[in-house]
């Protein structure tokens, strides 16, 4: 690839955006290195230049299949340089993104590609085109399904640009009669080869068309439609407008509330989290439009940890279950490695503990002696550690999207990884508070960000937001806007929480989530939840009590752990289900269960648990998209555990 040509100058533009932001960064810097991707093993870099001119091959794609500003175009793909250039594209001919997420079955796609009225769809490989076919007949808004990998494949289309009826808006693409029995004979089909030369043909003939629609821009512009995760219905597409966006930039990356110390442009990311949610968004794609970050893209989500030790980052977002499972894989190594490295982890992890627990009571900063403590423990232990989880250069480290337990915060705070807690939600463009460096307290999401207004209401505890980042409302859905969104602008967040020393906010639980006993007292069941999962031998835990006489739990393992655990004890099975159900099992979990019940009062504590037989998976229903439980689904499906439990008979705990 070349780096940027020149072109002509652009109109006057007096509206930023996300498209704007890449192509005045590329002008500017068209040879520094902008994205990176693995192919064949190795990295292989793409500069600011070749990011634009390939949102411009894009952008004039699109127009020439005829999307119009606020038309909707639809990405089902995992986290690739594609992913960006089709949401920059978008964005420069003022329509309209909406990600899905690769795990999407086919009726979640019907349903999000019917209700966002998606015109054209951008299907990352065979697997996303199925499902979309799949559904295809019922989808009459959708005019056009283009494929980025053709592999398996069968192509039976042609793109050709047709003669324009007037205008550049008339450009469409004409489709040649697939071959007889061809598998993929849609004629909606388009590969992504002839997705770019049907833009390049239309740019040759139009060269100023992005241009001109990128100046017509206006704040009030929907950027993109952003559905929510549905733990209790169908889910509800957000819509964030240009404005929106921008005050999110300013708020969180220049005014340095995602990352601390704001980002510069030569901090390094890994992009893994799906971009349709809108903190990987923000990371990957805002932040390194608006600060020039280098953003690298894992292979999967499976390789996220090997892609850390190689890529090294300077700043890493996750959300919890990211941390836990790093947590656990560093126990489980540990377990097994030789008795002269699990005697010195044995040492230092006490030091650490120690380290964690001086840095969480005062504010997160280190003193004297622990400073003194990790500096002695960096040879033989932290600093090994640290480039092992891919963290030896990180120096802002967030975690959001959900509690995380404060044993988890303190354990990388002790081996020298501060990890900040930030809180926001898509409908307020994730703005609404953030942990300062040293001013640190655990259990809470920090302090409200500057030049926001954030209440806490006196008779339910919700926590309210008003800024100029929050959502337009739910696209069709002007109900649910009215319960969510007041005439004067504050948006009900739907969370629960409370003032800490009056400057630091804590979450207690979502108010839908509140469990409120027979007994009539409410019981926040996340703060639970979270300390059984802060354990390396738990994936899942839900409380279960509401109107019920005590609290119990359904229990999920974390097969990796409890798997290595059970093989040095020389323990047989065979499945998920198998390990489970075995006595020994149960009973490493009674003692998980046991050591969290002591940190709670009585009406607090779990008084049964039963083990969950699988794994929680989204296309069983049971998880969403972003892994969250969904609560009623769960005691719906094993309401046989469920139910035993109240009953005199099932696992319990003391």
């Amino acid at each position: 690839m070349t780096s940027a040509t020149t072109e002509t100058a652009a109109p006057t533009r007096t509206t930023a955006t996300i498209a704007s932001r890449v192509r005045d960064r590329a002008r500017a810097e068209p040879d520094r290195v902008a994205l990176r991707e693995k192919e064949f093993g190795i990295w292989q870099q793409i500069t600011w230049g070749q990011y634009w001119q390939h949102v411009l091959d894009v952008a004039h794609g699109l127009l020439a299949l005829g999307v119009d500003v606020g038309d909707r175009v639809a990405i089902h793909s995992e986290n690739r340089p594609e992913w960006l250039y089709v949401d920059a594209a978008t964005v420069a001919v003022r329509a309209m993104t909406m990600g899905m997420y690769p795990t999407n079955p086919a009726p979640e796609v019907q349903y999000l590609l019917e209700n966002s009225g998606s015109k054209v769809l951008v299907a990352e490989d065979q697997e996303q085109l199925d499902k979309a076919l799949a559904v295809a007949d019922e989808l009459p808004a959708l005019e056009r399904i283009v494929y980025i990998e053709p592999r398996g494949i069968r192509r039976g289309v042609r793109a050709s640009v047709s003669e324009p009826a007037g205008g550049d808006r008339g450009v469409r693409a004409s489709v040649s009669e697939p071959a007889g029995g061809d598998l993929y004979a849609d004629p909606r089909l388009l590969s992504w080869s002839d997705f770019l030369a049907l833009g390049r043909e239309h740019r040759a003939e139009h060269p100023d068309a992005v241009d001109l629609r990128m100046a017509e821009a206006d704040p009030d512009d929907i950027a993109t439609l952003i559905y929510t995760s549905g733990t209790t219905g169908p889910p509800k597409g957000a819509m964030l407008s240009v404005a929106n966006v921008e005050f999110a930039i300013a708020t969180l990356v220049d005014g340095g509330g995602f990352y601390n110390p704001p980002p510069q442009p030569d901090d390094v990311t890994l992009s893994y989290l799906p971009l349709c949610h809108i903190a990987e968004r923000i990371a990957t794609v805002w932040i390194n439009a608006q600060a020039g970050t280098l953003v690298h893209f894992a292979e999967s989500i499976e390789t996220v940890q090997q892609n850390l030790h190689e890529v090294q980052p300077t700043r890493f977002f996750a959300v919890p279950r990211i941390w836990e499972k790093i947590h656990a894989g560093v126990e489980i190594r540990m377990a097994s490695a030789s008795r002269l490295k699990r005697a010195n982890y044995r040492l230092w992890s006490r030091v650490a503990a120690h380290i964690g627990e001086q840095r969480a009571a005062n504010d997160g900063s280190h003193t004297a002696t622990t400073r003194l403590l990790y500096a002695l423990g960096h040879p033989f232990l932290f600093r090994a550690l640290r480039d092992r989880i891919g963290m030896r250069k990180v120096i802002s480290a967030g975690s959001g999207a959900a509690p995380i337990a404060p044993e988890i915060l303190q354990w990388f705070f002790g081996i020298g990884v501060p990890i900040l807690e930030l809180y926001g939600m898509t409908e307020n463009s994730a703005v609404a508070t953030a942990t300062r460096p040293g001013r640190v307290k655990l259990g809470c999401v920090g302090e409200p960000h500057d030049g926001i207004e954030l209440r806490i209401d006196d008779g339910t505890g919700e926590i309210l937001t008003r800024h100029p980042g929050v959502f337009v409302g739910y696209w069709r859905n002007p109900d649910a806007t009215s319960a969510t969104l007041e005439p004067d602008g504050w948006l009900h967040t739907g969370d629960v929480g409370e003032w800490v020393d009056g400057t630091h906010v804590r979450i207690t639980d979502r108010m839908k989530d509140i469990i409120i006993t027979s007994g009539g007292k409410n019981i926040a069941p996340s703060e639970i939840e979270n300390a059984l999962k802060a354990s390396p031998y738990i994936k899942e835990a839900v409380v279960i009590g509401d109107g019920r006489r005590y609290l119990t739990a359904l229990i999920g393992i974390e097969l990796d752990t409890v798997a290595d655990w059970a093989q040095r004890r020389g323990m047989p099975f065979t499945t998920y289900r198998d390990l489970s159900e075995k006595q020994e099992t149960i009973a490493l979990v009674q003692q998980v269960v046991d050591r969290v019940n002591e940190r709670f009062a009585r009406v607090e504590q779990i008084k049964r648990f039963a083990m969950l037989p699988k794994e929680l998976d989204h296309e069983d229903g049971e998880l969403t998209a972003t892994q969250k439980v969904k609560r009623s689904a769960i005691t719906d499906t094993f309401a046989d555990l469920v139910e035993p439990m109240y009953a005199g008979s099932g696992r319990s705990s003391a």
